[in-house]
């Protein structure tokens, strides 16, 4: 260690000589804000290129090199501009990146440390019942047997009212002829997507954002997108069956898994049961029991 800061502190000394650097001496905790600093930019960046803002980036990048050349140059005018748009600038770039930086905002809070460390769950129940999980898988599989299309959104702990509000109320106990009688064609609800909350179907017919998501294929339809699109803004899980093909589909967390089985499924929905919630032994011994049974 005590060789390698004093091949550092050398180069440094080298550089400042030729550069006209001031003299500075560096401590250990110096070279842990570097890399602290050179991690956090470097995380940053690919997290600008993995989203649409990195076209915008390129576009701020362009400026300022635009500025730098105004500086060399000294073309005054352009100087003044800049300096003075800068503050309207910095809130523009917060308004022009929101939605980017609401999903990075919101990707962090999912974190498990922060989890562990604040419990802000609603409960400590299980999200909705085990006759739940059987009623929704009995209902996609014989809707996809008669290739009859359905939408199902599974709330988690991001509330969808803003979606909710978009349809028309049901507030019934979920079942699988219930889901059946929504979606079967020609029926006034069988269009948009229902909503479950916990055991209960809230609302159908809701509008849900289509997902503009260049990684998805083109051969998706709009369900297929809209299953996307809420996964993207919350962390429901959402049931797509397909009209034309009867296929069952899930989207959770910005991705979809096309063509799935029963036991995938019902997999998924026990995750999303069961997720924030400590399951004791004797909690595990009666629903084997009741399984049994």
């Amino acid at each position: 260690m005590q060789n390698f800061k004093g091949m550092l502190a050398e180069f440094y000394d080298q550089a400042s000589m030729l550069l006209g650097l001031p003299d500075i001496s560096f401590s250990p905790i110096d070279f842990i804000e570097i890399l602290i600093i050179a991690f956090l930019f470097y995380h940053i960046l690919l997290w600008i290129k993995s989203t649409k803002a990195w076209n915008l980036f390129k576009g701020i990048i362009v400026i300022l090199l635009f500025v730098l050349v105004s500086a060399i140059f000294q073309m005054n005018t352009i100087l003044w501009l800049a300096e003075r748009t800068l503050n309207v600038g910095l809130i523009a770039l917060v308004i022009i990146f929101q939605p980017e930086l609401r999903k990075a905002l919101e990707n962090l809070g999912e974190k498990n440390f922060f989890g562990k460390i604040f419990n802000f769950s609603k409960s400590d129940e299980c999200k909705f019942s085990d006759r739940t999980i059987e009623e929704l898988i009995k209902a996609c599989y014989a809707m996809g047997k008669v290739r009859t299309g359905a939408l199902i959104v599974i709330e988690d702990e991001i509330l969808l009212n803003e979606y909710i509000r978009t349809g028309i109320d049901i507030d019934a106990i979920l079942s699988s002829q219930l889901l059946i009688n929504i979606f079967e064609k020609n029926t006034p609800l069988h269009d948009g997507a229902v909503i479950v909350r916990g055991d209960r179907v809230v609302s159908a017919t809701c509008y849900l954002p289509l997902s503009d998501s260049l990684s998805l294929s083109k051969n998706l339809g709009t369900r297929h997108r809209a299953a996307v699109g809420v996964s993207e803004v919350s962390d429901s899980l959402t049931i797509v069956v397909s009209e034309e093909t009867g296929k069952v589909s899930i989207a959770s967390k910005g991705q979809i898994y096309h063509g799935i089985d029963a036991d995938f499924l019902r997999e998924k929905l026990q995750y999303l049961q069961n997720r924030n919630h400590e399951v004791t032994k004797l909690e595990l011994l009666k629903r084997r029991f009741r399984n049994g049974k």
